[in-house]
Protein backbone atom coordinates (compact mmCIF):
# COMPACT_ATOMS: atom_id res chain seq x y z
CA UNK A 1 0.00 0.00 0.00
CA UNK A 2 1.38 3.40 -1.02
CA UNK A 3 -1.52 5.72 -0.18
CA UNK A 4 -5.26 5.59 0.49
CA UNK A 5 -8.39 7.57 1.24
CA UNK A 6 -11.53 6.03 2.72
CA UNK A 7 -14.76 8.01 2.30
CA UNK A 8 -18.37 7.25 3.20
CA UNK A 9 -19.08 5.54 -0.12
CA UNK A 10 -15.83 4.75 -1.95
CA UNK A 11 -12.16 4.01 -1.40
CA UNK A 12 -9.05 5.16 -3.27
CA UNK A 13 -6.00 2.90 -3.04
CA UNK A 14 -2.52 3.49 -4.44
CA UNK A 15 -0.62 0.22 -4.44
CA UNK A 16 2.52 -1.33 -5.88
CA UNK A 17 1.92 -4.39 -8.03
CA UNK A 18 4.33 -7.10 -6.88
CA UNK A 19 3.30 -10.00 -9.08
CA UNK A 20 0.68 -11.68 -11.21
CA UNK A 21 -2.82 -11.56 -9.72
CA UNK A 22 -1.62 -9.99 -6.45
CA UNK A 23 -3.81 -6.90 -6.73
CA UNK A 24 -6.84 -8.80 -8.03
CA UNK A 25 -6.63 -11.37 -5.24
CA UNK A 26 -6.00 -8.71 -2.60
CA UNK A 27 -9.02 -6.67 -3.67
CA UNK A 28 -11.16 -9.81 -3.69
CA UNK A 29 -10.05 -10.61 -0.13
CA UNK A 30 -10.56 -7.04 1.13
CA UNK A 31 -13.96 -6.67 -0.52
CA UNK A 32 -15.16 -10.01 0.76
CA UNK A 33 -13.99 -9.54 4.35
CA UNK A 34 -15.27 -5.96 4.64
CA UNK A 35 -18.68 -6.95 3.24
CA UNK A 36 -18.87 -9.91 5.62
CA UNK A 37 -17.92 -7.77 8.62
CA UNK A 38 -20.48 -5.07 7.77
CA UNK A 39 -23.27 -7.58 7.18
CA UNK A 40 -22.56 -9.26 10.50
CA UNK A 41 -22.58 -5.95 12.36
CA UNK A 42 -25.85 -4.83 10.77
CA UNK A 43 -27.45 -8.28 10.71
CA UNK A 44 -28.09 -8.06 7.00
CA UNK A 45 -27.46 -10.05 3.82
CA UNK A 46 -26.71 -9.20 0.22
CA UNK A 47 -24.14 -7.26 -1.72
CA UNK A 48 -22.18 -4.54 0.05
CA UNK A 49 -20.10 -3.13 -2.81
CA UNK A 50 -22.06 -1.51 -5.62
CA UNK A 51 -19.58 -2.25 -8.41
CA UNK A 52 -16.27 -3.99 -9.09
CA UNK A 53 -13.04 -2.09 -8.67
CA UNK A 54 -11.28 -0.19 -11.42
CA UNK A 55 -7.49 -0.27 -11.78
CA UNK A 56 -5.35 2.37 -13.46
CA UNK A 57 -1.67 1.74 -14.19
CA UNK A 58 0.45 4.77 -13.20
CA UNK A 59 3.98 5.36 -14.43
CA UNK A 60 6.44 5.66 -11.55
CA UNK A 61 7.67 9.18 -12.24
CA UNK A 62 6.06 12.61 -11.86
CA UNK A 63 2.72 10.97 -12.69
CA UNK A 64 3.00 8.93 -9.50
CA UNK A 65 3.71 12.15 -7.55
CA UNK A 66 0.59 13.77 -8.97
CA UNK A 67 -1.60 10.74 -8.29
CA UNK A 68 -0.29 10.56 -4.72
CA UNK A 69 -1.29 14.17 -4.04
CA UNK A 70 -4.59 13.77 -5.88
CA UNK A 71 -5.55 11.03 -3.43
CA UNK A 72 -4.37 13.12 -0.47
CA UNK A 73 -6.67 15.98 -1.52
CA UNK A 74 -9.78 13.88 -2.13
CA UNK A 75 -11.71 15.14 0.89
CA UNK A 76 -10.47 18.70 0.38
CA UNK A 77 -12.00 18.68 -3.12
CA UNK A 78 -15.20 17.31 -1.59
CA UNK A 79 -15.33 20.30 0.79
CA UNK A 80 -15.23 18.13 3.92
CA UNK A 81 -11.86 19.35 5.24
CA UNK A 82 -9.50 22.20 4.43
CA UNK A 83 -6.31 20.14 4.72
CA UNK A 84 -5.69 16.38 4.33
CA UNK A 85 -4.22 16.19 7.84
CA UNK A 86 -7.78 16.76 9.12
CA UNK A 87 -9.10 13.54 7.54
CA UNK A 88 -8.13 10.57 9.71
CA UNK A 89 -9.08 7.90 7.19
CA UNK A 90 -6.28 8.58 4.73
CA UNK A 91 -2.58 8.04 4.25
CA UNK A 92 -1.41 11.64 4.61
CA UNK A 93 -0.91 11.55 8.37
CA UNK A 94 0.73 8.14 8.24
CA UNK A 95 3.21 9.37 5.63
CA UNK A 96 4.09 12.42 7.68
CA UNK A 97 3.96 10.77 11.13
CA UNK A 98 4.46 7.01 10.69
CA UNK A 99 2.95 4.94 13.52
CA UNK A 100 5.21 2.66 15.52
CA UNK A 101 2.76 -0.20 15.11
CA UNK A 102 0.15 -1.31 12.58
CA UNK A 103 1.46 0.79 9.72
CA UNK A 104 -0.52 0.41 6.50
CA UNK A 105 1.73 2.28 4.06
CA UNK A 106 5.04 0.93 2.77
CA UNK A 107 6.74 4.25 3.35
CA UNK A 108 10.23 3.21 2.27
CA UNK A 109 8.84 1.63 -0.88
CA UNK A 110 6.79 4.74 -1.63
CA UNK A 111 9.80 7.01 -1.15
CA UNK A 112 11.90 4.85 -3.47
CA UNK A 113 9.23 4.81 -6.18
CA UNK A 114 9.04 8.60 -5.93
CA UNK A 115 12.81 8.82 -6.52
CA UNK A 116 14.03 9.40 -2.95
CA UNK A 117 16.66 7.49 -0.99
CA UNK A 118 16.16 9.56 2.16
CA UNK A 119 12.83 9.16 3.97
CA UNK A 120 12.86 12.59 5.57
CA UNK A 121 13.64 14.14 2.20
CA UNK A 122 10.58 12.43 0.72
CA UNK A 123 8.35 13.51 3.61
CA UNK A 124 9.48 17.11 3.15
CA UNK A 125 8.83 16.97 -0.58
CA UNK A 126 5.44 15.37 0.04
CA UNK A 127 4.40 18.18 2.40
CA UNK A 128 5.56 20.75 -0.14
CA UNK A 129 3.62 19.10 -2.98
CA UNK A 130 0.45 19.16 -0.89
CA UNK A 131 0.90 22.79 0.16
CA UNK A 132 1.54 23.86 -3.43
CA UNK A 133 -1.59 22.04 -4.56
CA UNK A 134 -3.63 23.75 -1.83
CA UNK A 135 -2.27 27.15 -2.89
CA UNK A 136 -3.42 26.36 -6.42
CA UNK A 137 -6.94 25.56 -5.13
CA UNK A 138 -6.03 21.83 -5.40
CA UNK A 139 -7.35 21.71 -9.01
CA UNK A 140 -10.69 20.21 -10.09
CA UNK A 141 -11.47 16.53 -10.15
CA UNK A 142 -9.35 14.73 -12.76
CA UNK A 143 -11.05 11.55 -13.95
CA UNK A 144 -7.87 10.18 -15.50
CA UNK A 145 -6.78 8.85 -12.11
CA UNK A 146 -10.01 6.90 -11.60
CA UNK A 147 -11.32 6.12 -15.09
CA UNK A 148 -8.31 5.66 -17.39
CA UNK A 149 -6.60 2.31 -17.90
CA UNK A 150 -3.09 3.80 -17.88
CA UNK A 151 -1.60 7.24 -17.22
CA UNK A 152 1.97 8.29 -17.95
CA UNK A 153 4.33 9.10 -20.80
CA UNK A 154 3.45 8.19 -24.36
CA UNK A 155 5.84 5.18 -24.45
CA UNK A 156 4.43 3.87 -21.15
CA UNK A 157 0.80 4.20 -22.23
CA UNK A 158 1.50 2.66 -25.64
CA UNK A 159 3.26 -0.27 -23.93
CA UNK A 160 0.18 -0.89 -21.79
CA UNK A 161 -2.03 -0.74 -24.86
CA UNK A 162 0.19 -3.18 -26.76
CA UNK A 163 0.23 -5.60 -23.83
CA UNK A 164 -3.57 -5.56 -23.68
CA UNK A 165 -3.71 -6.67 -27.31
CA UNK A 166 -7.24 -7.11 -28.65
CA UNK A 167 -8.69 -5.90 -25.33
CA UNK A 168 -7.34 -2.44 -26.17
CA UNK A 169 -8.72 -2.41 -29.71
CA UNK A 170 -11.26 0.34 -28.99
CA UNK A 171 -9.20 2.18 -26.38
CA UNK A 172 -7.74 5.54 -27.31
CA UNK A 173 -4.51 7.21 -26.24
CA UNK A 174 -5.46 10.76 -25.31
CA UNK A 175 -3.15 13.67 -24.52
CA UNK A 176 -4.07 16.58 -22.29
CA UNK A 177 -0.87 17.63 -20.56
CA UNK A 178 -0.20 13.92 -20.01
CA UNK A 179 -1.09 10.70 -21.79
CA UNK A 180 -3.92 8.36 -20.83
CA UNK A 181 -5.29 5.14 -22.26
CA UNK A 182 -9.05 5.07 -21.97
CA UNK A 183 -12.35 4.34 -23.66
CA UNK A 184 -13.51 6.64 -26.46
CA UNK A 185 -15.28 9.68 -25.02
CA UNK A 186 -18.71 8.53 -26.17
CA UNK A 187 -18.33 5.32 -24.17
CA UNK A 188 -18.56 7.25 -20.91
CA UNK A 189 -21.73 8.45 -19.22
CA UNK A 190 -22.35 12.13 -20.03
CA UNK A 191 -21.62 13.40 -16.52
CA UNK A 192 -18.88 12.34 -14.11
CA UNK A 193 -18.88 15.35 -11.84
CA UNK A 194 -19.15 13.89 -8.34
CA UNK A 195 -16.58 12.02 -6.30
CA UNK A 196 -19.25 9.52 -5.31
CA UNK A 197 -20.52 8.43 -8.73
CA UNK A 198 -20.14 4.76 -9.61
CA UNK A 199 -17.65 3.77 -12.28
CA UNK A 200 -18.92 2.00 -15.35
CA UNK A 201 -17.93 -1.66 -15.62
CA UNK A 202 -17.40 -1.08 -19.36
CA UNK A 203 -14.10 0.61 -18.56
CA UNK A 204 -13.00 -1.91 -15.92
CA UNK A 205 -10.21 -4.39 -16.55
CA UNK A 206 -8.68 -6.90 -14.13
CA UNK A 207 -5.31 -5.58 -12.97
CA UNK A 208 -3.49 -8.73 -14.08
CA UNK A 209 -4.28 -7.74 -17.67
CA UNK A 210 -2.06 -4.69 -17.23
CA UNK A 211 1.59 -4.07 -16.34
CA UNK A 212 3.41 -4.49 -13.06
CA UNK A 213 3.36 -0.81 -12.13
CA UNK A 214 1.95 1.32 -9.35
CA UNK A 215 -1.76 1.87 -9.80
CA UNK A 216 -4.90 3.11 -8.19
Amino acid sequence: MLNYTVTSNHVHLLVNDTGSDVIAQSIQLIAGRSAQEYNQRKDRQGAFWEDRYHATAIEADEHLHRCLIYIDLNMVRAGVVSHPVEWAHSGYREIQEPPKRYAVIDLEGLAALCGFTDLKGFQGAHRQWVEQALENACAPRDDRWSEAIAVGSLPFVETVKNDLGVKAMHREVQADGTYALREPAEAYAPNFTGENEALSSENTLPWNESLENPGT
